[in-house]
């Protein structure tokens, strides 16, 4: 699923990514991938071995780092991304969260 049919030129999607994503050090690339992209937003480690990321700005830049989650760094193995668009916030920088 893409933004892709989003009106608006700054969106704001959620997402939950499965897989072996922890200890693969998807965070920090995911971190580095949003900066690269020029997004705001965060992600972090979820208890149940996810990896939740909000990724704000640019729609065509946003569905590049969805389109990311989809494969994550080389030693990441990702079985499935959920998505939900929510409406944007017009936050600044990236973060990891602990």
């Amino acid at each position: 699923m893409t933004v892709n049919d989003e009106t608006e030129d700054i969106v704001r999607v959620h997402v939950w990514i499965s897989g072996r994503v922890q200890g693969v050090c998807f965070r920090m690339y995911t971190c580095d991938e949003a900066m690269r992209l020029g997004l705001a937003g965060w992600v972090r480690n979820l208890p149940d071995g996810r990896v939740e990321a909000v990724f704000e700005g640019d729609r065509h830049l946003v569905d590049q780092a969805v389109a990311w989650c989809h494969h994550g760094p080389s030693h990441a193995y990702v079985t499935d991304v959920e998505l939900v668009v929510e409406p944007h916030r017009g936050i600044t920088g990236f973060t990891t969260r602990f």
